[in-house]
């Protein structure tokens, strides 16, 4: 995943990649943001699915 930080010349968000010990900023728009978010919530819902399954795994062993 990408770093994100306030690019220093517009105060927008933006991302950071750093070359050659040069840091240039890439403003991201809404629709960038809008997709790592949703990828982000996709990621979150599967990992709480894991964890249910675990849980639940994990109870059952305890009352066996």
């Amino acid at each position: 995943m990408s770093q994100v930080s306030i690019c220093p010349t517009c105060g927008g968000k933006s991302k950071i990649k750093e070359t050659n010990g040069g840091i240039t900023y890439e403003a991201l728009q809404n629709e960038v943001v809008l997709k790592k978010v949703s990828q982000l919530k996709k990621a979150m819902e599967t990992f709480k699915a894991k964890a249910e399954k675990l849980e639940k795994e994990l109870i059952e062993l305890k009352n066996n």
